[in-house]
């Protein structure tokens, strides 16, 4: 994980966690990254979560050997990456701290201090210089906090991103489906509603050439850094990632179900490349989300529940306004016994999305799956495979 003779990798990984943040299912882990910049002078970049305050600190001083830090580089106050600041300038009192003005801030709130007599500010375009590497800031508030900077290191072309370009899993892991997956699951549950604060620090990343991408969680990245940063753009902008559709349903007895199934095998047959189908009540909700951004189609398929919308179909699509859904087609399925009214609901709270076009056909059950929901499944399969 080093990232070069001079750039040491000190983090750690957690695997006794089994909700990052509360919510998201991490069954890989997570890691919490850290790094040291030695040179004539030397800079720790960020800290790691509270319970791995040990495990960090004898990393960072296995790479110091006989040295001393002179700079703590802060980018990002969240607690699994800021919980050791107190316990790092206890351990090296001679050292900086340097941070945002909001991150100075948020410590004083978090530790009573804001440490005052060891403060460097570090603003868009300040410099710092270690002797042949030299710590380039710029701002990147609502990335996903207000007061994140990020790092470019000019002289092996690093760039420290905070939790931007980060993913779940633990490093030591190998992580089957590469780090799209968990990345994409990682950015629209966390970082999603954020994507215009990120299309502004992409335009200013463009600015520098970068080999290397340091995130606070996840690998480092090396190779390809187009891919990434390709990716984050399309993120960003709320762009189709894939071409295809998502199909995510509740269902109460089954027969929302058969439909969903069955308008997904009709896509398929009519020649659409992947048709992703989402139990809401039953798989993670976070994956459900990530397919929903990554697909150009969303067909929502649900039962009238109390006159309303089935409640897990209702936390899915508030989910989806909070991270800023746009840009897509919605297709509904709605199913009710005496007096349907699920579809209507779901188009006026999706109406204030910007750039959703309304599929022109739904489909109507009532109670079961039956020729003439067949037939409204077909003419509602032709619509979307054009």
């Amino acid at each position: 994980m080093d990232v070069s003779e001079s750039i040491k990798y000190i983090g750690v990984n957690d695997h006794k966690i089994d909700l990052f943040e509360g919510q998201f299912a991490v069954p890989l882990g997570m890691a919490y990254n850290s790094y040291v910049i030695m040179d004539e002078k030397i800079a720790v970049m960020d800290s790691v979560d509270e319970d791995f305050g040990d495990q960090w600190l004898k990393n960072l001083k296995e790479a110091l050997g006989s040295k001393k830090p002179d700079y703590l580089v802060v980018q990002h106050m969240e607690m699994d990456h800021s919980a050791n600041i107190m316990w790092f300038m206890e351990t090296f009192p001679d050292a900086k701290i340097v941070a945002s003005k909001m991150a100075f801030t948020m410590m004083k709130s978090y530790f009573g201090t804001d440490f005052a007599d060891r403060q460097i500010p570090a603003a868009e375009g300040t410099s710092i210089s270690l002797g042949k590497h030299t710590l380039n800031f710029i701002a990147a508030p609502n990335v996903h906090w207000p007061e994140v900077i990020m790092t470019y290191e000019s002289f092996e072309k690093a760039l420290f991103t905070a939790d931007a370009f980060g993913k779940f899993g633990a490093n030591d892991v190998e992580d089957p489906e590469g780090w799209d997956c968990e990345a994409r699951r990682y950015y629209f549950g966390i970082v999603g509603k954020f994507g215009a604060n990120v299309q502004t620090v992409l335009k200013k990343l463009s600015a520098f050439e970068v080999d290397t991408i340091c995130p606070l969680h996840g690998p480092v990245l090396k190779e390809n850094i187009s891919h990434y940063l390709d990716l984050y753009n399309i993120w960003s902008s709320y762009g189709v990632e894939s071409e295809g559709a998502v199909i995510a349903y509740t269902s109460v007895y089954g027969d929302t179900a058969v439909a969903a199934q069955k308008l997904a095998q009709s896509l398929i047959d009519k020649g659409l490349p992947k048709v992703s189908v989402c139990d809401l009540a039953r798989e993670d909700f976070h994956e459900c989300i990530e397919d929903a951004f990554r697909y150009g189609t969303l067909v929502l398929a649900t039962t009238t529940y109390n006159g309303g919308i089935f409640p897990k179909m209702k936390e899915f699509i508030e989910n989806l306004i909070e991270r800023n859904y746009q840009n897509r087609r919605i297709a509904f399925i709605e199913n009710g016994a005496w007096a349907p009214a699920a579809a209507k609901q779901m188009q006026t709270l999706l109406e204030g999305c910007k750039n959703i076009t309304f599929a022109q056909n739904k489909v109507t059950i009532k109670i079961a799956v039956n020729t003439d929901v067949d037939a409204q499944i077909e003419k509602l399969a032709t619509e979307l495979s054009k």
